[in-house]
């Protein structure tokens, strides 16, 4: 919807790469950055603004709109919009931008990395090196080569990782909801049931909603026709960390590399999450990183190229 107002005003409130100034500038935005500013304080800037730019620090919601009566465009710096509550913006027919282009090559990169990773035994290998410990034979590993690797989610992260198994000889089995054309010729969409059949390994390529709140669960893992390796790059809630630790235990999930956890603001841990995380950490088939499967140098910046490109188009349209 137009506005009589002949500047478009963006106000970004999460850190962001030094480059998305110029970019916005170069396309008559006025913008202010304020990555400092405290979330119960960006309420009160919002009326003047067009455009708003997030990362994390603040949930989009009906009640925070209240105070954008100008607001055309929310920008999420990254893949998910799971900070972004359901249907808000579609009823206030407001545009949502986000940039899974700009870090699906580094999630691509980080998956396969925990994936070998895993196989390999490397933290471990390299945690006994440092106790002094020079063990040979307890750290044989396993190849990819010649295994079935299922992937939950062939978006563009799951691509991504896709791409990057093109070198190893192994089978790609894809499950997606949405249909998929097209899909490279090494991977094969399939059902949910077939990847449960014959997967030996399973990663999760997903974004986060109600729907999708623990859609890996006890009965999904259970389901498995035989022990599998369960990496997770999407988001913590999609996978249910206590049926995680029980097929951990059972010996159903042979190991796991998690980028996400149920619950990743580590001091507000409840003594439920506290157990799990430990058993977590003491496990010597677990890697833990800390949400950076998208977080590298280049993909700072390709955000930013992404989402500009983006709203590039938007204005052109509105005019």
């Amino acid at each position: 919807m137009p506005f009589s107002e002949s500047l478009f005003r963006c106000l970004i409130i999460d850190l962001m790469h030094e480059s998305l100034l110029p970019m916005l500038q170069s396309l008559g935005v006025e913008v202010t950055y304020v990555p400092d500013i405290k979330k119960e304080d960006v309420p009160a800037l919002l009326p003047d603004y067009h455009m708003l730019v997030v990362r994390s620090k603040l949930r989009i919601t009906a009640e925070l709109l209240t105070n954008a009566p100008k607001l055309e465009v929310v920008a999420r710096a990254g893949a998910g919009v799971d900070n972004i509550d359901d249907g808000v913006l579609e009823a206030r027919n407001i545009t949502l931008l986000n940039a899974p282009e700009g870090n699906r090559d580094a999630v691509g990169d980080h998956t396969l990395g925990l994936l070998l990773a895993l196989f390999r035994k490397i933290t471990e290998g390299d945690r006994q090196i440092r106790e002094g410990h020079w063990l040979r034979e307890e750290n044989r590993g396993e190849e990819i080569g010649g295994k079935t690797i299922g992937l939950l989610g062939y978006g563009h992260m799951g691509k991504a990782f896709a791409k990057r198994l093109i070198g190893f000889e192994c089978e790609v089995l894809a499950y997606d909801k949405q249909t998929v054309e097209n899909p490279f010729p090494h991977v094969r969409m399939t059902s949910l049931e077939e990847i449960q059949e014959r997967a030996q390994v399973l990663s999760l390529h997903f974004p986060y909603n109600q729907e999708n709140h623990h859609f890996v669960n006890e009965q999904l893992v259970s389901g498995f026709k035989q022990p599998f390796w369960l990496l997770n790059t999407a988001r913590g809630e999609v996978l249910d960390h206590a049926a995680l630790v029980e097929a951990l235990k059972s010996g159903q999930i042979k190991g796991a590399a998690l980028d996400v956890l149920e619950n990743e603001k580590l001091k507000t841990l409840t003594p439920e999450q506290q157990e799990r995380l430990n058993y977590l950490l003491d496990h010597p088939r677990v890697i833990l990183t800390p949400h950076i499967a998208g977080w590298t140098q280049e993909s700072y910046v390709r955000i930013n190229d992404v989402l500009v490109a983006k709203l590039k188009s938007y204005l052109e349209e509105r005019k």
